[in-house]
């Protein structure tokens, strides 16, 4: 194992509670309060940029990342969904498919910002169960290799 496999978090960790998952890529929920159904599409084998990944691998795993945007959208009805693959931190594929609504914590800022307020509507709970059940549904069709 390479000196940046050792040191690369996702790598070496889930990235959060895997809610589904196939031998090229996992979708694991983020664990924030602020942000229910706030997850994250990780490619599984080490891989720093998108680019690196072939074009058919690069389609299907944009097919993957609509999936869950649209099973997030279905079960939390947020305002707005943002999708963002940074890779600063951890330089390791990954795209992060968080729910907005207009009155969060950050809005309209980035989560990884500041707080603008703090918020007081509830926000829809939908337990792992039912959110990885809807995501293997959602994703029963993608084909690997």
């Amino acid at each position: 194992m390479g000196n940046e496999i050792q040191s690369c978090d996702l790598c070496m960790h889930p990235g959060g509670a895997v809610l589904w998952q196939s031998a090229l890529f996992r979708v694991v929920r983020v664990d924030d309060p602020h942000y229910p159904g706030f997850c994250r599409v990780i490619w599984n084998h080490h891989v720093r940029e998108m680019t690196d990944l072939e074009p058919r691998q690069r389609a299907m795993l944009m097919r993957v990342v609509f999936a869950v945007e649209s099973v997030v959208r279905a079960l939390f009805s947020p305002d707005k969904i943002n999708l963002a693959s940074f890779g600063n931190m951890v330089p390791h594929v990954h795209w992060h498919v968080i729910p907005r609504w207009k009155n969060d914590r950050h809005f309209p800022e980035p989560v990884w910002g500041a707080v603008r307020c703090e918020e007081s509507t509830p926000r829809p709970m939908v337990n792992d169960a039912v959110l990885a059940d809807a995501l293997g549904a959602a994703l029963a069709d993608i084909e690997e290799g």
